[in-house]
């Protein structure tokens, strides 16, 4: 489904129909794109456009796909709206994060369960009430998965922002007390990690009725810091790209068996 403005294509990622297949992974930074690639069966570029780079490729006999889609949720709206227009409808975020609960460490990974709506995308898709959940056999895949990989993981509630430096200076804004409150109290309801995109991604999946999972790699801790503790920091999202591919591959096996 093209849009007006671009009849023969979508607007943005440039695809059309049988560009992408059923299965798609997101992140944010296109350079992550290629890395992701890597890992797949076969694996070739097909388009870049604006923050939109996408690789295609297969895993298990399927046609399956990478699409970066920038920073924030409005940005990852438009890619999996344009995906779905194309024939997606499973999709897995291999994000970035940084830690919340004090016993998420730097390098650990995070698979999120749901998403604390703080963010302005999903608004326009459903009211406040409703919640950002992650479709289970996704998370059950990944949660396999990491314990496949053998890497440290946390299983839970990820926080959803829209403003990177609202999180890491709040008392810069003109809203700081209302900011560090509602910090701290979804730190004692067990928030586990905070990110941009997956309460958006989750909200659509619900209400185009497609399946959606995250999984986030943390690169430090800021309560830890705050705290005195020990932070170890990475920048590297092996771990999580790992756990995603291999999930992935789950999920494909799991869809082949039901068929």
């Amino acid at each position: 489904m093209a849009t007006v403005y671009s009849p023969n294509e979508e607007f943005h990622l440039k695809t059309v129909p049988g560009d992408v297949g059923r299965y798609v992974l997101l992140c944010g930074d296109p350079a992550r794109c290629e890395k992701i690639a890597a890992y797949f069966d076969t694996a070739s570029f097909l388009k870049s456009n604006r923050e939109y780079t996408i690789y295609t490729g297969t895993l298990e006999g399927e046609k399956v796909n990478v699409c970066s889609t920038g920073i924030g949720s409005p940005s990852l709206a438009i890619a999996v709206e344009e995906l779905i227009h194309c024939g997606a409808d499973t999709f897995i975020r291999i994000g970035s994060s940084g830690g919340m609960a004090p016993e998420v460490l730097g390098g650990d990974v995070v698979i999120g369960t749901g998403a604390i709506r703080m963010e302005g995308t999903s608004r326009e898709y459903a009211p406040i009430e409703f919640p950002a959940v992650a479709d289970y056999g996704i998370v059950n895949a990944l949660v396999d998965a990491a314990r496949e990989e053998k890497v440290r993981f946390h299983v839970g509630v990820l926080h959803n922002k829209d403003n990177f430096y609202a999180q890491h200076s709040p008392d810069t804004m003109p809203i700081r007390e209302e900011l560090k409150a509602k910090w701290n109290a979804f730190l004692e309801c067990g928030a586990l990690a905070s990110e941009m995109e997956s309460a958006a991604l989750f909200i659509i999946s619900s209400v185009r009725r497609v399946r959606a999972g995250a999984l986030v790699e943390v690169f430090a801790n800021q309560t830890r810091r705050e705290m005195g503790l020990d932070d170890p920091m990475t920048l590297d999202t092996d771990a999580a790209v790992r756990v995603g591919i291999r999930g992935l591959r789950k999920l494909i096996q799991q869809d082949h068996a039901v068929k």
